[in-house]
């Protein structure tokens, strides 16, 4: 049986977003939080807080992830969440982002497997697993300008106890344009002792089915833009049933009406709400002049008629 996860996704998949989508979905078996960023006051942000307290993550399977190349503020952060009653984080070396890559983190902390490997040792060094086990995943990206250097990063990974590798086949310097590297998903697919999770470009059924058609015994694929635009995708892959104008309708304004309480703020909910247009607009033909009015709107009485029209006029069109 497949297990899907929802990915990470900054401004978007936060903690208002999984509550939602769990209660009318609740087909995903793990749910990775928006990086978490360590400082050196051995303290979460209260943003950070909030993605993580129990309180805002009932009856869900939630994996924090951590942003850091620094090994005590990475202990340090593992400590805490596990008194939040985590057993689980994830290590970010996926981000692209060049802010992110600047400061030697994210994909960019691939840059240097020595410090990486340092890393690692330190981290499990501290971390007692025998006293308070926990899991550490990683979510990786291949390379940054290379797709050859991914053979010496996969190495430092098999040194470790990671629980799994979450492997996005695009190097830095792509983003998130080309298409992934299967050839080298591939390869790693061979010769990692860990788990292996496959992450990118999965949007529709077809995508997916292609996808074990070519490896038929990955067990686990990672779904971030498939399903923010698609929130039905999962249940299309695993039944068949498609997501109905309704349900869609129903999301939305579900998700709608979240941020509002979550966030006290007309300005601060349409900034999300835009966010997630920027996907969800995908799943509709023709709808260029509704996304354009959305994107414009200041005020929630003109964000909703702009939905409004949206829903009433454009077709949902799923591949």
């Amino acid at each position: 049986m497949m297990q899907f996860y929802l990915a990470p996704m900054e401004e978007v998949t936060g903690y208002v977003y999984r509550n939602v989508y769990h209660a009318l979905f609740d087909d995903v078996d793990k749910y990775f939080t928006p990086f978490i960023t360590p400082t050196q006051k051995k303290k979460l942000k209260t943003r950070d807080q909030k993605e993580v307290s129990p309180e805002n993550n009932r009856g869900i399977h939630v994996v924090p992830q951590i942003l850091t190349n620094h090994a005590e503020q990475f202990v340090d952060t593992c400590n805490m969440l596990m008194e939040f009653g985590y057993d689980e984080v994830n290590l970010n070396l996926g981000c692209p982002s060049a802010t992110v890559v600047k400061k030697a983190k994210g994909s960019g902390f691939l840059n240097d497997i020595e410090r990486l490997d340092q890393f690692f040792e330190e981290a499990f060094q501290k971390l007692d697993q025998e006293q308070s086990p926990l899991k550490i995943s990683v979510k990786t990206r291949i390379g940054l300008e290379f797709a050859e250097e991914f053979e010496d990063i996969l190495k430092i990974y098999n040194r470790y106890p990671l629980s799994e590798v979450i492997i996005h086949p695009r190097l830095q310097k792509d983003f998130y344009n080309h298409t992934p590297d299967l050839d080298t998903f591939s390869d790693a697919l061979d010769r990692s002792i860990h788990p292996v999770c496959y992450n990118g470009d999965l949007f529709t059924k077809k995508q997916y089915e292609a996808f074990v058609k070519r490896f038929p015994t990955v067990e686990r694929v990672m779904l971030g833009r498939g399903i923010v635009t698609n929130p039905g995708l999962v249940r299309e892959i695993r039944t068949g049933e498609k997501i109905s104008r309704e349900e869609l309708k129903r999301y939305h304004d579900m998700l709608y009406a979240a941020y509002r309480e979550a966030l006290g703020s007309d300005k601060d909910t349409l900034f999300k709400m835009k966010e997630v247009w920027s996907y969800l607009g995908n799943i509709f033909s023709n709808a260029d002049r509704y996304l354009k009015k959305i994107r414009k709107t200041g005020r929630s009485e003109e964000y909703l008629s702009a939905v409004k029209g949206m829903f009433e006029c454009c077709r949902i069109d799923m591949q």
